[in-house]
């Protein structure tokens, strides 16, 4: 039993930290750049958000409630990094972050909807026709929440270092990291089969 936990918690891990499929790294980075260690609370809030949007969809997916085209969500998986990397360029020094909780955490809940049903195919596999996927579902979405909480402490760390130490503006490294992102994503929205 213990083993089965591990080995589902220790799955959700690899699959936010796996170097092949950096797309979900590329969003936490960009929904958590914007902010300090000071704002942990809504960082942490905001990054939850996402993994519930996520194991939302993929409880709908396993339970055959939502089927969705593959290269669809392939398409749309980058195009929601590239939406939070710009609202970050236009909104950085704007304290557009600092806001009530509405429009960017519905995004962010949305947002991790769409990057639940882009392995949601992987985890029907991996699932196969187990009594208790909905167990392995929230252990799975465990191991998403620490490989989330640690990306996002590097992010923070980082930004700490670089504001600190170097000088940088908060402004600017927003920016920076934001465009880099814009960088990244774009030849994936490219690439695609959908567009293809």
């Amino acid at each position: 039993m213990l083993e089965n936990f591990w080995f589902n918690v220790e799955y959700g891990i690899n699959h936010v930290l796996d170097i092949k499929a950096y797309d979900h790294v590329l969003f936490l980075i960009v929904l958590a750049v914007p902010y300090l260690f000071k704002d942990w609370k809504r960082v942490l809030l905001l990054v939850t958000m996402f993994t519930l949007g996520h194991t939302l969809s993929l409880i709908l997916a396993s339970y055959g409630v939502v089927s969705v085209n593959a290269s669809i969500v392939e398409f749309l998986i980058p195009i929601t990094i590239l939406i939070m990397a710009l609202f970050n360029v236009f909104t950085a020094g704007k304290g557009a972050q600092k806001e009530k909780v509405g429009v960017l955490f519905l995004s962010t809940l949305f947002f991790g909807l769409i990057h639940g049903l882009g392995f949601a195919r992987e985890f029907r596999m991996l699932l196969g026709d187990s009594d208790s996927k909905l167990l392995m579902l929230l252990e799975f979405a465990l191991g998403i929440e620490i490989a989330q909480v640690i990306i996002v402490f590097l992010v923070l760390f980082l930004g700490y270092l670089v504001q600190t130490i170097f000088r940088f503006s908060k402004r600017d490294w927003v920016m920076v990291i934001s465009a880099v992102v814009v960088g990244l994503v774009i030849p994936m929205i490219l690439n695609s089969d959908f567009l293809s």
